[in-house]
């Protein structure tokens, strides 16, 4: 049975009751009767939906003279919140149309609102419950409330709705490590999970690429270690290579994100990932690794370790300078200190290690890892904190049951964490890592799996196979965005980190709110289509559906269902066209399609096709070796990766050298991972040979990358690096991708 719940009141077409009242709220309310059909007024279309609606059978107009009023102090951040979004002023005598209130009968989150004869009222268990309260009162509101412009009169249906939430943590991890994001932009990001009743933001604020938040007794940790590429100590990676560029976040700023956040009636959690992730502090403080020397040659030097040493005391003396501050700082009980991918073979090679080890009887680096784990759990005691790790951490068995679990790996890493009675937050990859791919042509990841929102909507705990007694050690559900990818589209805005987390964070809100696994995907995309006017209105750039092609009779035929508008691109000429009725034309193929609408956009659409590339036999050759492991023929059979023994100096080169001369409309070489600009030539330039004699440059790599539009058949393609080194031991090589002639 689905949970969203309508009661419509029955009103008696001959009694008095066919009368449907409108209020008009100001300073002093006055009533006016007016008549209408008698047809009772549906609520706007809400997400999260909510648990019931009973529907009064009429409607209450407020005007732009209403006021809010509260009579708790505890109260008044929730009054200057609504106050702002309805542009109305607050009350000085606890009267007005809007009332905020308390009643402890009720859980904390959970919430009653009312709009009936005697005006608007939101009454909450707690804090949470009233801001949920008002949360659902703006959307039914319209969508300019989330610009603060709204224009008065304005009519909501009479109705009462109760509502609470499914599980008490419904959480957000932000990676502001790997790209840097502003205090404003996390501000930002803040008010689009408060808007979807998300009450946990998880900030990912250490890892091997930076460190971004002050410790003053350490300050150089941030002050260096936040920036990166250009003179920075800190080596770039995935983007902005050949700039110093990064930021961090002071006392000052992590305190006005933490209030920020309160307000919104959410907590900020800190995650310092330890003991793996850390190349950016081993960078600048070199005696936190192992003991052994490290051929450091395929690297031009570069130190690529990226664990601390976990038989040093005196690491744990400083990791107690870190953490002690850390402590002070975040008003959360919980702080993450990680446990993830840790690389355990630094600690094989290390004598120390080794040492330690044998002392104290362990058998395996696991039971090392417990031993590092411990020491932080100690330390965050000492504090008067509980520690959160990542599900890794867990192996061995050695920590306490307060240890807070956050589940990543898969759905089978949730549930043993579960059983063994950790209080565990669920966030498999493959449902919430919104860092993966949304479909295979789109950015992003996909070692997880390739999703869009309908996957993350129908996530249930029982249809994955948690039992109720797993269930029951459930704290709540966690949504992930790494953000690797976003520092090489365009960090400045916002664009790429709204596409890949909306409307998939729409379908995750209501997972984590709605208590029910009865689920109708159907109806909630035609709720969430409804919801994209909010979107646009709280400035989102979030992911349409693709429009649906086909042709027929020498016509080709575009549509969308969401009302967005659609553009076409004619291949390789990259501008784009509003399409307003079909296209006559006799090469289809050649067309691809986008929806838009605000900021909003798809991903491309086209023909099969369109797509369709070609697999050429060629030849790699290389100034550097290759892999032994990873060794070109890998990339000489299409579809996986080739490695160099070592990275790239300027004047190295890789060249793919073809058995005949291949006509195509298009193609890509590129170095790097598929998905990820890394192991690159950090800056290089390609050339072409048409005859497999002569070359000329045909571009600059971008991003490790570049396509070429061939003016006859390729008989040969050189990649030729400019820069010193990438950050790593070797340089990933991709098999071209080539469009055929259409």
């Amino acid at each position: 049975m689905n949970r969203l719940k309508i009661v419509i009141a029955t009103i008696a077409l001959s009694a008095v009751a066919t009368l449907c009242t409108v209020f008009s709220f100001g300073c002093n309310p006055v009533a006016e009767f007016e008549i209408h059909d008698g047809v009772a007024v549906d609520v706007p279309s809400l997400v999260p939906a909510v648990q019931s609606v009973e529907l009064l059978g009429g409607v209450c107009r407020l005007n732009g003279t209403a006021r809010v009023a509260v009579e708790q102090e505890l109260l008044e951040p929730i009054a200057h919140y609504l106050s702002e979004h309805l542009s109305l002023a607050l009350s000085d005598d606890n009267s007005g149309a809007i009332a905020l209130a308390v009643d402890e009968r009720l859980g904390d989150e959970e919430y009653r609102l009312t709009i009936d004869h005697g005006g608007i009222t939101i009454t909450g268990g707690g804090y949470g419950g009233v801001f949920y309260g008002v949360t659902t009162l703006l959307q039914l509101m319209p969508q300019q409330v989330y610009t603060h412009s709204v224009t008065y009169p304005v009519d909501l249906p009479m109705c009462v709705i109760s509502d609470r939430p499914r599980y008490s943590y419904r959480g957000f991890m932000l990676d502001v490590c790997r790209t840097w994001m502003s205090k404003e932009s996390v501000m930002e990001y803040i008010d689009l999970l408060a808007y979807h009743k998300i009450n946990t933001l998880r900030l990912h604020l250490t890892d091997d690429e930076a460190w971004r938040i002050e410790i003053e007794s350490h300050p150089e940790l941030a002050s260096e270690g936040g920036f990166r590429g250009g003179d920075a100590k800190i080596w770039p990676r995935y983007g902005k290579w050949d700039e110093r560029w990064g930021g961090y976040y002071t006392k000052g700023d992590m305190r006005e994100i933490i209030e920020y956040a309160r307000v919104r009636n959410m907590e900020v959690i800190p995650e310092i990932d330890l003991p793996g992730h850390s190349l950016c502090i081993a960078t600048l403080h070199p005696e936190i690794l192992c003991d052994y020397e490290k051929d450091r040659s395929r690297a031009f030097g570069y130190d690529t370790r990226s664990a601390f040493c976990a038989s040093r005391p005196e690491n744990y003396l400083l990791l107690d300078d870190i953490l002690r501050e850390v402590c002070e700082l975040f008003p959360s009980q919980y702080i993450h200190v990680g446990g993830d991918e840790v690389d355990m073979s630094q600690w094989q090679q290390c004598p120390r290690c080794k040492a330690l080890m044998q002392e104290r009887g362990m058998q395996n680096t696991s039971e090392l890892q417990q031993y590092f784990m411990s020491h932080l759990v100690d330390i965050l005691a000492k504090y008067g904190k509980l520690p959160a790790v990542w599900n890794e951490a867990i192996e061995g068995g050695r920590l306490s049951h307060q240890t807070r679990v956050y589940g990543w790996e898969g759905v089978a890493e949730c549930r043993n964490s579960a059983n063994e009675g950790y209080s565990t937050v669920v966030m498999p990859g493959q449902y919430f890592y919104f860092d993966m791919k949304q479909s295979s042509r789109e950015p992003g990841h996909d070692w997880a799996a390739i999703f869009d929102w309908s996957k993350v909507y129908m996530f249930s705990p029982s249809a994955v196979g948690f039992s109720p007694a797993e269930q029951r050690s459930i704290l709540g559900l966690e949504a992930s965005f790494f953000s690797e990818l976003y520092a090489s589209h365009a960090p400045e805005r916002s664009d790429y980190l709204h596409y890949q987390t909306f409307p998939r964070m729409v379908a995750f809100a209501e997972v984590a709110w709605v208590d029910s696994d009865d689920r109708d995907s159907e109806a909630f995309y035609r709720r969430m289509v409804a919801h994209y006017d909010r979107l646009d209105a709280m400035g989102v750039a979030y992911r349409l559906m693709s429009p649906v092609v086909r042709y027929e009779n020498g016509m080709l035929y575009a549509y969308s269902d969401d009302g967005s508008d659609i553009y076409y691109i004619i291949d390789s000429e990259n501008v784009e066209i509003r399409y307003d009725k079909p296209i006559r034309t006799s090469t289809p193929a050649l067309y691809s399609f986008v929806s838009r609408r605000g900021r909003a956009i798809s991903p491309s659409s086209a023909l099969s096709a369109h797509f369709k590339t070609i697999t050429p036999k060629f030849d790699i050759t290389s100034s550097m070796d290759d892999s032994e492991r990873f060794s070109f023929d890998k990339a000489e059979g299409y579809g996986r990766l080739a490695r160099t023994a070592r990275a790239a100096g300027v004047g190295d080169w890789v060249m793919f050298t073809f058995e005949s001369p291949v006509a195509c409309r298009r193609m890509v070489v590129a170095t790097g991972n598929f998905q990820l600009p890394r192991y690159i030539f950090e800056s290089g330039y390609v050339e072409v040979s048409y005859d497999g004699t002569t070359f000329e440059t045909v571009g600059e790599l971008e991003c490790g990358k570049y396509t070429i539009y061939p003016k006859s058949p390729i008989r040969a393609v050189r990649m030729v690096c400019t820069s010193q080194g990438n950050g790593a031991e070797w340089v990933s090589i991709q098999p071209p991708t080539i469009y055929p002639l259409l």
